[in-house]
């Protein structure tokens, strides 16, 4: 078996920090840590683009991950209706498939390609509470939301989804919780806001970033939910909104993208040992 010595020429350096310029390949064990790290060298990545939508338009939802997700509802612009199409992604091709029974934009979803939840949403002039369950093939009305609401945020599965972050912010409760039947009041974020990140599920999730009803700016404040209550934690290096977002739970997630501006500014949550924070990507 290859050592480390035969390949780098030198053991495993022992040091009270982190050495500040690591080169790629290097490892070294930190005596205040005690932890072993490692430079793997730059992540190195792109942007291709894919195969376009059947149905132009912006302000819409869906879940899902790169190879496996949807697409629906949302605002076409110029005046046009708003699309009810709903469609499915393989991973090159997007495929119309059933709509919904209520067009919408500026709705939440949870859930994955093949069960998901489509809630709250705007069509003039009123916000919608609407909810409705795909699984697979077909849309079926459910259990509204106890209050209409639009540019929210949802996150989980479609059993068990938050509602956050919506419009206007000035409407209580500012969080909904889903038990795969109902829709329940549950408390408030600390700093109502709308268009928030949010990655986890109904009993582990984070709600970050967002911005407030009727004012320019954004929070860079992020908040940790343990199902039945949220408890701040470490702020995003850059507030916004509009971002998109994802995550497993309250210990792992990612933040790309918003405003003000058009960012590209990419951020990683994690959760180690009692200590969180986020980190630029």
């Amino acid at each position: 078996m290859t050592t480390y010595k035969e390949i780098r020429g030198t053991n495993i350096e022992v040091l009270a920090s982190d050495p500040s310029n690591p080169v790629a390949g290097q490892v070294w064990y930190n005596s205040t840590s005690n932890v072993v790290k490692g430079n793997s060298g730059p992540l190195v990545g792109a942007w291709a683009t894919g195969n376009s939508l059947g149905t132009a338009r912006y302000q819409l939802s869906g879940p899902g991950i790169q190879t496996a997700s949807l697409a629906f509802g949302g605002d076409g612009g110029s005046g046009s209706p708003y699309p009810a199409a709903v469609e499915s992604y393989n991973g090159t091709n997007w495929t119309e498939v059933n709509n919904l029974n209520s067009p919408r934009w500026g709705g939440g979803s949870s859930g994955t390609q093949t069960a998901a939840l489509m809630f709250g949403g705007f069509v003039s002039p009123s916000d919608k509470a609407k909810t409705e369950l795909w699984n697979g093939t077909n849309w079926t009305e459910v259990n509204d939301l106890t209050t209409g609401r639009q540019q929210i945020s949802g996150c989980g599965t479609s059993t068990s989804a938050i509602c956050a972050g919506f419009f206007p912010t000035s409407t209580s409760p500012s969080v909904q919780t889903w038990n795969g039947t109902n829709w329940t009041n549950s408390p408030s974020t600390n700093t109502q806001r709308l268009r928030v990140g949010c990655a986890g599920t109904k009993p582990s999730a984070l709600i970050y970033g967002g911005g407030p009803d009727g004012a320019p700016g954004t929070f860079a404040g992020t908040e940790s939910w343990n199902d039945s209550a949220w408890t701040e934690v470490a702020d995003l290096n850059t507030g916004r909104n509009q971002m998109a977002s994802s995550g497993a739970s309250n210990t792992s997630a990612l933040a790309a993208g918003g405003t003000p501006g058009v960012s590209a500014v990419t951020e990683e949550w994690s959760f180690t040992g009692g200590t969180v924070t986020f980190t630029d990507s």
